[in-house]
């Protein structure tokens, strides 16, 4: 039997949960995920938890607020102008608060980063974007039923 180690290759369930019990990701009623450790798909802290799993183990972890995803940084949540929204192609006008935008890094990389409306001025001149992990700074469940590892 395969046992998780550095690097693997997974084929997996999993459904990862906040505080009150409200599934984030569920992949239970649908197909696995496959994933390669250190690939960047998980969080290290939930990596760290898949780390000696044997082939066909069904887990689940609790991870203390903040462990998962780290702490909530204030500084990562920022007003945006609704010029650069437009400029981006977001229709101001139906966002609302918990919509998620996508946004290009500011590393100039390609890569995106999501935010999420956490509040709306009244003429709509600016949204206030949160660009925490939604489940940064809170208690996390992690439920694992490993398939396969390579």
């Amino acid at each position: 039997m395969s046992v998780v180690t550095s690097g693997a290759f997974l084929t997996l369930h999993y459904r990862l949960c906040g505080p009150e019990g409200q599934a984030w990701i569920d992949t239970f009623a649908d197909k696995p995920a496959t994933l390669s450790l250190e690939g960047g798909q998980l969080s290290p802290a939930l990596e760290a938890c898949l780390m000696g799993m044997h082939e066909g183990e069904h887990k689940t972890f609790h991870l203390a607020a903040g462990e998962a995803f780290g702490e909530h940084d204030p500084d990562k949540v920022q007003w945006v102008a609704r010029k650069l929204l437009n400029d981006l192609g977001a229709d101001v006008d139906a966002l609302g608060e918990g919509d998620v935008v996508q946004f290009p890094s500011p590393r100039g990389d390609g890569a995106n980063i999501a935010g999420s409306v956490v509040a709306v001025r009244d003429d709509r001149s600016a949204l206030c974007f949160d660009f925490n992990h939604p489940l940064a700074g809170r208690e996390t469940t992690f439920e694992v039923q490993l398939i396969g590892v390579l």
